[in-house]
Order: structure tokens, then C-alpha cells, then sequence
């Protein structure tokens, strides 16, 4: 996958309407002044190229929505954990406080 946005590679079926160019291809394409190598994966029909669009797009939404979830969930467990940690530490020091009077 050549495809980076942000440190992060990007999902294929975002662009799996275009053919992916080999090295000399490329190269070629660098010489095509008029646009002829210019290819694209093709579809049956119309509609058949609009609906894999649209499913490649909603699944691309489905797992980053995925993602953002387990982020979070990473992050509240992350912020749970050390409340917990915090609160158990001022519970021993109240217990230590309470035990000296």
C-alpha cells in the first residue's frame, strides 16, 4: 500500500477505483502528455461501479468507527485504571491518618 495520510496507511477500498500503476507504468506516465494510460478498474454497469462505491465507502466508515471506539475504550480504561489507583492510595492515607488519632 503506497497510500499515507498522517502517519497513518490509508484503507484500499478508499481508492479501489483506480488501477495501481506498476514502477514502469509510472514511469510512463511521467511521457503521457495527452492522458492515454490513464486506466481505471472497470464495472459492469454504471450502477454496479455506484454501488461498490458506496459499500467500499460505508464499510471504510464502519471500521473507522470501530477504531475511535476501541480508542476510547483504551483511553477510559487508561483514566479508570489510575482513579482507581488514586482513590485506593487517598483511601490508605486516610486509614493511616485515622489510625494515628
Amino acid at each position: 500500500m503506497n497510500y499515507l495520510q498522517e502517519d497513518k496507511i490509508m484503507n484500499p477500498l478508499s481508492s479501489f477505483l483506480y488501477a495501481q500503476p506498476s514502477f514502469v507504468e509510472g514511469i510512463a506516465r511521467l511521457l503521457d502528455i495527452g492522458g492515454t494510460l490513464q486506466e481505471y478498474n472497470s464495472s459492469l454497469t454504471d450502477h454496479q461501479a455506484d454501488e461498490l462505491a458506496l459499500t467500499a465507502d460505508w464499510r471504510v466508515i464502519g471500521e473507522d468507527l470501530n477504531n475511535a471506539i476501541d480508542a476510547y475504550k483504551t483511553a477510559y480504561s487508561q483514566v479508570s485504571d489510575q482513579l482507581i489507583e488514586e482513590a485506593q492510595k487517598a483511601l490508605i492515607m486516610e486509614q493511616y491518618y485515622l489510625d494515628q488519632e
